[in-house]
Formats: structure tokens, sequence, C-alpha cells
């Protein structure tokens, strides 16, 4: 066993002596030990309750003859961290959670591990280090949460976010928004769309780390209790078998999770932390996979912020397993894979079925053709940028019009609360990347003030920073390489025409070469307000969107 190096034999005698000032006894000590990774805390819905999912965790793991020892990871909550300078930290905590994994479970060596997570940045810096090190485990969320019901309408976070546009654009009284504050979320659990959390948790039961549900099973739920007890029992049967997570986590089953993403229109940070996650397993994923695998891969669901199903709908059509099953005739998923069942998924699908095609539309009427996410390429993104096509209007898909810019978030938001921003216009918001911000920060704000105020069908957004999963309308990300980097959005000058043209995948700035060039060389690039603390040597040390916003260090 591993934990041997830590308490086998005589001079392991005092780290014994440690683990008895806890309470263990030799008993607990000479079973295998578990780390229980918790990322409960008091500051995110997602989290809230994560320490009764641990209890359950660590009662299947003594049920199944372990010893579970529980640790805690940090959580940012992007919600709250929105529309201010803490956002600049939530995408720069990935790197900081797993580190602080791997410092924990290398300085302690644990035979296995389990991840009990929920939320945004914390599901794949957990991924990261699972990967990195390379042990058994096994990942649980927390589940998603509810969505709100209210005089017959249903609601959630991004009701909230837009009834603030609503509002200011004089379409929504204050007490109609309290109402709407006051039912949206209405208990733990991560918020009820298909937002980052969500999302990340359905690609982490896609991918294999996680059991059938994973996804899908509600917070509120007992068998979601249930499901993080058969969790520490089965991450028992893969230290027994050896089964590790790049065993589990190959190339045929990343490709099988990006075609889950495509299927059910996640969120577009997934085309940040999927690349970051499988570079820990030593594989390399180009952005033109995701494209490659969209175009075999039809849109099948539309669940809020794109459609007004929620994760609860999902779960009650049957699932992300239901979804393999119905996207598997494509051939777009390895049924040989293995997964965290110890089983391989095609032996996990056996039972899978779509119950409601009004949530998993069938392959004969899918919501278009293509997944819900694509990759744009042109004179203004050469190394790429992200849209959620699922959740562009079709007037939007192909647009041209004249670029306002601003070089902070902050900034576009004033303008577009402060009616300066016309119809036809395009937002460009930079400086906002991982190097510039520093911390890539989501821009929820200003895109749910677009739609808030009534002007999603006619204004594209674009920007070298990226979008909460909550973000809809024609919502343009991950510009590479970042005006930070005197990538080409910094060149970018007040009335440019813009043309996008989803379709095709292309971003184009209707300039000159010889006036691009000209502009470059004359071109000064803003520097990054932080320079002390973690965002300064994050910014150092940080590569580009298109590469995951991994650490140099690694590349």
């Amino acid at each position: 066993m591993r934990s041997d190096l830590m308490k086998k034999g005589l001079e392991r005698a005092p780290h014994r002596s440690l683990f008895k000032a806890m309470g263990y006894t030799d008993e607990e000590i000479a079973r295998p030990l578990v780390g229980v990774v918790n990322s409960a805390n008091e500051i995110i819905p997602g989290h809230i309750h994560l320490d009764i999912i641990t209890q359950d965790v660590k009662a299947g793991i003594r049920m199944a003859g372990g010893t579970p020892v529980e640790f805690p990871v940090i959580g940012v909550c992007d919600g709250i961290a929105m529309g201010h300078a803490g956002m600049k930290y939530s995408l720069a905590s990935r790197e900081l959670i797993a580190d602080s994994i791997e410092i924990m479970a290398t300085a302690h060596p644990f035979d296995a591990l389990v991840f009990v997570t929920n939320c945004d940045k914390i599901i794949p810096g957990m991924l990261m280090a699972a990967l990195r090190l390379n042990i058994p485990c096994i990942f649980i969320s927390g589940g998603p949460m509810l969505a709100g019901k209210m005089e017959g309408g249903t609601y959630d976070l991004i009701s909230v976010f837009e009834g603030v546009g609503a509002v200011k654009a004089k379409k929504m009284s204050l007490n109609q928004l309290k109402k709407i504050e006051d039912c949206a979320c209405p208990g733990c659990g991560s918020c009820s769309g298909m937002y980052t959390a969500n999302s990340m948790n359905c690609v982490t039961e896609a991918l294999g780390l996680g059991l059938p549900g994973n996804g899908t099973v509600l917070a509120v739920h007992a068998a979601r209790r249930r499901l993080a007890k058969h969790a520490g029992m089965k991450v028992m049967e893969l230290f027994k078998k050896n089964i590790r997570p790049r065993d589990i986590a190959t190339l045929a089953a990343f490709k099988n999770a990006i075609a889950v993403d495509m299927a059910l229109g996640c969120s577009t940070n997934t085309v940040l932390h999927i690349p970051a996650i499988a570079h820990e397993a030593g594989i390399k994923l180009d952005l033109n996979l995701f494209n490659q695998i969209s175009e075999k891969t039809p849109n099948l669901c539309k669940l809020s912020p794109a459609g007004y199903h929620h994760i609860e709908d999902l779960d009650a059509a049957g699932g992300i397993q239901a979804v393999m099953k119905a996207i598997s005739p494509l051939g777009v998923i390895d049924k040989k894979a293995l997964t965290a069942t110890g089983k391989k998924v095609e032996e996990n699908l056996k039972t899978a079925c779509v119950l409601n095609e009004d949530v998993i539309r069938p392959l004969n009427n899918p919501y278009s053709p293509q997944g819900g996410i694509a990759i744009l390429r042109g004179n203004l993104a050469p190394d790429g940028a992200v849209v959620k096509q699922s959740a562009v209007s079709p007037g939007m898909q192909v647009n041209e019009g004249r670029a306002r810019v601003f070089d902070c978030e902050d900034d576009a938001i004033k303008a577009i609360l402060g009616k300066k921003i016309k119809p036809g216009d395009i937002v460009v918001i930079r400086y906002e990347g991982p190097k510039g911000g520093p911390g890539m920060r989501e821009m929820l704000s200003p895109t749910s003030a677009i739609v808030g105020m009534g002007l999603d069908k006619t204004v594209a957004l674009l920007t070298d920073g990226r979008f909460s999963g909550g973000t809809q309308g024609a919502a343009i990300g991950h510009i590479s390489p970042e005006a930070a980097e005197g990538g080409p959005i910094a060149l970018v000058k007040e009335g440019d025409i813009i043309s996008i043209n989803i379709p095709e995948k292309t971003l184009t700035l209707k300039v000159n070469e010889k006036e691009l060039e000209k502009r470059q060389k004359s071109l000064k690039i803003k520097k990054p307000a932080t320079t002390t603390g973690y965002l300064a040597r994050y910014a150092k040390m940080v590569t580009s969107a298109s590469t995951g916003a991994v650490f140099k260090d690694y590349l």
C-alpha cells in the first residue's frame, strides 16, 4: 500500500503515534487510507451541504474496509465573485486547488482519493490533481440545485442577473426583481441550468471518473446521498483493482466527454478546462478537435440559459447515460472506454434510456445538426475563439457591425446600462484574458445586461476574457492571442467593422493588413493593474486560453 510509506515498520512508530493522537486505532491505521477531498464551505450554495455528502462518502469507505481521512480545499463562488475584482481570482484558483491537493496527497501518501466537489473551478482543479497524482480515485458532486418556481413561472440565477438589465430598461419593477431574487435559488446545489458547474459535473460523468448520476441527481434528493456512499465503496474496488485515473481518462474518454458536451450545449468554459485536464494526463487536445466532434454530434438538449429546461428535467429524462446512449449510434462514443464503475461504457449504457424526448431530443429531431460549442478563427482570433452557438439566435449567427471598444469589463457595463450601446453594435472587451485581467474574468454581468436591455438579438459581445455558462446571445470569448500578448484584439479601434460568421467558423476584423501592421508598430500594451500577490505571479506564469490557460512551467 502507498500509505505504508508513512505508517509501516519500526521507523514509522512516531508517525503512527501522531495518527493515534487524532484517535485512529491500530486497526484503522492498518487499513488502506483514503483521502477525502472536501470542498465544503459557507460561501458557495453548491458547497454548503458538502459536509453531509462527505460523511456519506466516509461511511461508504468504511463499509468497504477502508479508513477515510478528510482534508479541505478552497473554493470561489463565481456568482458572488461576479462583477467585481473578486472574479479575477476564480479561474486562477483552479491552479491553486490542483497544487494544494498534490501537496496534501504527496506529503501524506494516501492509497486512494475521493473528490467531493460541485462548482466551477473546483471540479477542474480537482480533476487536474487526480490526473497529475494518478492514484485510484473517484469523483462525487454535491448535485444540482432545483429551479425556482413562482406564479406559474420557472426561474434561476440567470433570471436575476438579466432582471437587473430589465429594471434599468424599465421593463421590470424593483418589486418584481425582488420576488425573482427571493425564489430563483431555492436551496443548496450547483445553480440549476447548464452553467459551468453542472457542465463540468456532466463532463466528469461522461469522462468516466464519476458514477452514473454524478452530473444530474439533485442535491436535495436522498439518491444523491446514496450515490455518495456508493462512491466511497467503489473507490475501494478501484484501489483493489489498481484502476487509476489515467486508465480511465484516455484520449477516447476525452472524446466521449466532448461529444456529450456538444449534445448538451455545455458552458464555453469546458473548452478551457478539458484541455487543461487532458494536459495533466499527458494528452494534448487541439481546439480543432472540438469542431471536429461538433460536426458529428447534434445538439439534443437546450437547458437554461439556451432553453427553458433545467438539470432536474435532464435527470428525470434519463441523465447523462441516456444522452450517451442517444448519440452512440453516430459513432461518437467509444463504448470500450473504462469507467469508475470498474466497467466499460457499453455495460453502463445497457439500462440507460431516454424517458422524455422533449428534454433529450431524438437524432432525427435535433435542435441543430452540430453541437453546442464552436471554435472560430480569423484575423481577429488566429489561435481561436469560443462561442456557445446553441445559445445564439438564428439572426445573429451571421453578423456584421461596428466595434465599441472597452479596455475593461467595468467600462463596458457602464456603457450598456447607460444606454450607450445601440442595436447593431459589437461590444469588444479586451485586456481581460488570463494574463491581461489578470485572471480572465467571466462576463456574465455585461451579457446579462445586454439581454435585460433587450439587445441580445442585435448586439454581439467579443472578449479575450470568458463567459459564465449562464451566458446567452452572440457572446464570443477566449479570443487568442489576448490583448496583453499583443494579439489582434488589441488593435481594434472604435468604429472598426467586425464580421462574425458562426456557421463558417470565422471571426474577421475588416481592416486591411497594412493598417493593422501600422497599428501593431505603435501599439502600447496596457499593463495589468495587479502587481503584487498571487495574481501578479499568475499573470507571469499563465498561458493562452487556447492552451487551457495552464502554467508555462507545464508546457
